[in-house]
């Protein structure tokens, strides 16, 4: 872990340090931990039923997804994130791989007016960050990515519950952990808070394939996670191979004058598609 003393310097014929060295990763591991139960006074606490009801007939919540508290849910959450094997792979081989595949990604959002240069950026769940070190390679400066451990200088502490930032902030969010939401309205809701008026969604999520051991829902339909994006006009939706997941979900939030129209008791326009296939295509 880089710090800003000087290194020490070794007595004459004195081995080499290479047991501290060994340790260092650990001690790591130790001091976000460290961090992380810090600042758990600051924790939002969440009304948590024992097991949550699902928000669509087309989302199932898992059976194992049973808490006696929030703060069980989180620590579940963070086995995954905080696990020293999974964190060396995120940031070694896998690194190079995914920041790749996410700048193409991002690079063909901007080739679509969806994205530009000048968009203030969040990553929902980006763990290490490799989505946000994506965004910032194909130019668009101003991303942060959130996570429940942080991972500085590009993934601040958050929980994608009740994201840490103010009402319409951001142009645009992307997130590929829909799975891992206890409270899949809620996720649909806070991103539908934090973005901004015609400001642009990007989910990434399994609709074939089930999610791993640490999958709070599984998505039975992408009629279950358009239906929590009340606020936003569906762009389109189109299959992916992307880490596992199947299906890629665009979404518009709709300008004041759209809302006020739909909140007015007029029928919102119906979309050009129809379900259980993915069959999109509405640019």
């Amino acid at each position: 872990m880089p710090g800003d003393s000087k290194p020490l310097r070794a007595a004459a014929g004195a081995l080499p340090a290479r047991p501290l060295l060994l340790a260092l990763p650990f001690l790591s591991l130790l001091l976000l931990l460290y961090v992380y139960s810090s600042s758990s006074a600051s924790t939002v606490r969440l009304p948590l039923p024992l097991t949550p009801s699902p928000p669509s007939p087309h989302i199932r919540m898992r059976a194992a997804a049973r808490y006696g508290t929030y703060e069980d849910y989180l620590r579940h959450q963070l086995n995954k994130t905080l696990d020293p094997r999974l964190r060396r792979v995120w940031a070694t081989r896998d690194w190079h791989r995914k920041v790749s595949t996410f700048a193409r990604l991002f690079a063909s959002l901007q080739r679509e007016g969806l994205l530009t240069n000048a968009s203030r950026a969040l990553c929902v769940g980006a763990r290490l960050g490799q989505e946000v070190a994506a965004l910032r390679q194909v130019g668009v400066a101003n991303a942060v990515g959130i996570d429940l451990a942080p991972a500085p200088p590009l993934v601040v502490r958050g929980d994608f519950h009740a994201q840490p930032f103010g009402d319409e902030t951001f142009d645009f969010e992307f997130s590929n952990v829909f799975d891992h939401a206890l409270y899949p309205d809620r996720f649909a809701a806070e991103i539908q808070r934090t973005l901004r008026p015609g400001g642009v969604a990007v989910i990434h999520v399994a609709v074939h394939r089930r999610g791993d051991k640490y999958s709070a829902n599984d998505l039975l339909d992408v009629e279950g996670l358009v239906g929590l994006f009340r606020r936003c006009d569906v762009v389109r939706v189109s299959k992916v191979d992307a880490f596992g997941l199947d299906t890629e979900v665009i979404l518009r939030k709709k300008r004041g004058q759209e809302l006020r129209t739909v909140g007015s008791g007029s029928q919102p326009k119906k979309q050009p598609w129809h379900y259980p296939g993915i069959v999109l295509v509405s640019r």
